[in-house]
C-alpha cells in the first residue's frame, strides 16, 4: 500500500477532478504490475496496473492493491470493479472507501458479490491524507485550500511604498521556483485586487514544467483593466465581483461556493494580506506555507496572523519555510 501511495503521486496536478490513485498487482509476493491514474479522461490506476501485466493468466492467482475503492459506475471510463471481476482477480486490498456518492461502498459490494475476497482499511489514514484534495472537495463541498505568502524577518509581506508595478522579492530564487511547482500541482490560484494592481502578476508556472492553474481574481468593483497580465490567454481567469457575491458578509465562504460550482478541488491563495486573513478568520483553510526571507522592510503591510504554531519548518538555502496544518 505504501508503494501504491508512492506511485500515485505521479498523477499530482494532472488527474483532477479525479483523485490521484496508485495500484499494484502482486503474484507470489512479487509485484507483476503497477499503475497510477492517467490524466483526466484517461485510464484509472487499476486499469493501468492490469494492462501492465504481461501474462494476464497470472491475474487469477494475484492480489490487487489500490489506495481507493474501485469505482462501480460509468464516467469517462468503464467501472474498474468490472475489469477486476472480468480478470478473475481473487483478492482486492483497499486503502480507504470512496465516500463519493456515486461509489460509497458500491464498488466493494460488487466485488464481494462476484466472489472476490476484499480487505479494506490498510494504511487508511495515510491513504486519506494522500487523497486530501478529493475528500475535502466531496465532503466539505469546497476546494482544499492552501494559503501561501512570504514575509520579512520583521513580519511584513510588502513595503510601505514601491516605485514599479512588480513584486518586491522577499525570498530567494529557489523558493520562488518551488512556488511555481506548487502552482502546477493545484487546480487554481487566487489573489486579491490590491495584489494585482501593485504587482501585475501573471500567476503562471513559468519556472516549472506543468499546467498553469485557473486564475481566480477578486475584483469587487470591476476596476481591473483587461490589459493586466492575469487576463492574458495563458490560462482561464474567473473574476469575483459584486455581481456574484455579497462583500458585506462571509466572503471566503461565498468564494468557496463559487469554486465548488466550478468543480475546482484545490486552490493556492497567494495574497494579499487582507484576502489571506479573510480565509483565516472564517477558518476556511487546510494548510499554510509561509516563507521567511532574510530582508527587513521596517514598515509596510503586516503579514497575516495564524491562530496556531507551525507543524514543521525547513530551510530553502537562505529562506525558512514553515508549514501549518489546520487539523
Amino acid at each position: 500500500m505504501r508503494r501504491c501511495i508512492q506511485i500515485a503521486k505521479n498523477g499530482l496536478g494532472t488527474t483532477r477532478p479525479n483523485p490521484m490513485v496508485g495500484s499494484i498487482i502482486v503474484h507470489n509476493n512479487k509485484i507483476i504490475g503497477e499503475g497510477f491514474t492517467s490524466k483526466y479522461g484517461g485510464n484509472h490506476a487499476e486499469v493501468n496496473a492490469i494492462n501492465s501485466v504481461s501474462n494476464k493468466k497470472l491475474l487469477r492467482e494475484s492480489t490487487i492493491y489500490v489506495i481507493l475503492e474501485p469505482c462501480s459506475h460509468f464516467g469517462k471510463t468503464p467501472p474498474c470493479s468490472d475489469l477486476i471481476i472480468e480478470h478473475n482477480i481473487p483478492t482486492v486490498v483497499i486503502g480507504c472507501i470512496d465516500e463519493h456518492e456515486k461509489v460509497a461502498g458500491k464498488g466493494i459490494e460488487k466485488l464481494k458479490n462476484a466472489g472476490c475476497h476484499v480487505i479494506v482499511g490498510i494504511l487508511e489514514k495515510e491513504c486519506k491524507n494522500h487523497l486530501k484534495r478529493f475528500f475535502t472537495f466531496h465532503n466539505k463541498k469546497r476546494p482544499y485550500i492552501i494559503l501561501k505568502w512570504a514575509e520579512t524577518t520583521d513580519g511584513f509581506i510588502a513595503p510601505l511604498t514601491k516605485n514599479e508595478q512588480k513584486p518586491v522579492w522577499i525570498t530567494n530564487r529557489f523558493s520562488r521556483q518551488l512556488v511555481h511547482k506548487w502552482r502546477a500541482e493545484e487546480q487554481a490560484i487566487l489573489v486579491g485586487t490590491n495584489t494585482i494592481l501593485q504587482d501585475n502578476p501573471s500567476l503562471t508556472t513559468r519556472d516549472w514544467i506543468g499546467e498553469n492553474p485557473i486564475r481566480i481574481v477578486i475584483d469587487q468593483k470591476e476596476k481591473l483593466s483587461k490589459q493586466l497580465a492575469v487576463f492574458n490567454n495563458t490560462s482561464k481567469t474567473i473574476s469575483i465581483t459584486n455581481s456574484n457575491i455579497d462583500f458585506t458578509k462571509n466572503i471566503a465562504k461565498q468564494i468557496c461556493d463559487i469554486l465548488f460550482k466550478e468543480n475546482i478541488n484545490s486552490i493556492i491563495i497567494e495574497g494579499g494580506a487582507k484576502t489571506l486573513q479573510t480565509f483565516i478568520n472564517e477558518n476556511l483553510w487546510d494548510e499554510a506555507r509561509v516563507f521567511i526571507g532574510t530582508i527587513q522592510f521596517k514598515d509596510g503591510t503586516k503579514a497575516p496572523l495564524l491562530p496556531k504554531q507551525s507543524n514543521s519548518e525547513e530551510k530553502i538555502t537562505t529562506d525558512i519555510l514553515k508549514i501549518y496544518k489546520n487539523d
